[in-house]
C-alpha cells in the first residue's frame, strides 16, 4: 500500500479548472487500478490539494436548485459562478478566505471505507480548530462540522462533499478561514434551513494566518492517515491554467 500523498497548493483557482484537474487526477489513479488487475506490482498515487476559489456555488448530484437564492443575472452582478456537479451533498459556496482541499485518494492503500473516511476528514478540521481553541464537533445526520450543536446558535464552520468510485475519492472540504460570510446569504446551505454559517475570523475576532492553518491540516491529516504528504509539482499544469 502507498501511503505517500502528493501534496499541491493550487494558490487561486477557477472552479471548473480545478474540478477538470481533479478529474484528470482521478482518471490517472482509476486506470492504474484496472490496469493492477494484470499487473499486482503496480502502484497507486495519492494526491491532496489545497485551492482557493473564486465566488462560486456549487450544487451536488442530490442537491436541490430551489436552494439557490440567485437567478443568472444575480449570480453575474456578484460576480460569482455556478455548477452543478457529481460531489454528493446539496449547494455550498466556496470564495476568497476559505480553505478548500481535495483529497484525490485509493481508499485500498489506507482503508476501504467510506463512512471511516468523512469521520476521519471531520476530525481532521475539528483537531485544527482545537489549536485556535474552537470547539468543533459533529451533527448527527449533517456531515461537516459545526459549533454549538444542539443549541439554537448551531452553525457550520467547515462544510465536506465528496465522490468515490473503486474506492478512489474526489472533492471534500471548505473550511471557512476568513470568509465573507455574506455570500451564504444568497444560498441555503447544505439544504438546511434555520441553520447559520460562521468562519474563523468571526468566531476568533480576527483575521487568521491561512498558511498556518494549512499545515496544521497536513499535520493531523497525516497522522490520522498515517501517511507522508510530499510537496510536489503540478501535474498536467495547463489543465489548472
Amino acid at each position: 500500500m502507498n501511503k505517500n500523498i502528493q501534496l499541491q497548493d493550487l494558490g487561486n483557482k477557477d472552479y471548473k479548472a480545478t474540478w477538470d484537474y481533479q478529474e484528470a487526477l482521478f482518471k490517472e489513479i482509476v486506470d492504474i487500478k484496472i490496469q493492477k488487475r494484470s499487473n499486482p506490482d503496480l502502484v497507486t498515487p495519492n494526491h491532496f490539494l489545497f485551492v482557493e476559489h473564486p465566488h462560486v456555488y456549487t450544487l451536488g448530484k442530490s442537491g436541490d436548485l430551489s436552494n439557490l437564492l440567485l437567478s443568472e443575472k444575480q449570480l453575474k452582478a456578484k460576480g460569482a459562478t455556478f455548477y452543478k456537479i457529481n460531489r454528493g451533498g446539496d449547494i455550498t459556496y466556496h470564495g476568497p478566505g476559505q480553505i478548500v482541499g481535495y483529497p484525490i485518494l485509493d481508499l485500498e492503500n489506507f482503508f476501504t471505507d467510506i463512512h471511516k473516511y468523512l469521520r476521519f476528514l471531520e476530525e481532521v478540521i475539528i483537531l485544527t480548530l482545537a489549536e485556535y481553541n474552537i470547539i468543533g464537533t459533529r451533527s448527527e445526520g449533517e456531515t461537516g462540522v459545526w459549533l454549538d450543536v444542539g443549541t439554537p446558535f448551531a452553525r457550520k464552520i467547515c462544510a465536506m462533499g465528496v465522490r468515490a468510485s473503486r474506492w478512489v475519492t474526489m472533492h471534500g472540504f471548505a473550511l471557512n478561514v476568513n470568509a465573507n460570510l455574506g455570500y451564504f446569504d444568497n444560498i441555503i446551505p447544505c439544504g438546511i434551513k434555520g441553520k447559520a454559517v460562521t468562519s474563523m475570523h468571526v468566531e476568533l475576532g480576527s483575521q487568521i494566518d491561512e498558511e498556518q492553518v494549512k499545515q496544521k491540516i497536513i499535520k493531523h491529516f497525516q497522522t490520522l492517515f498515517e501517511a507522508q504528504m510530499i510537496t510536489s509539482e503540478i501535474k498536467n499544469s495547463q489543465a489548472v491554467l
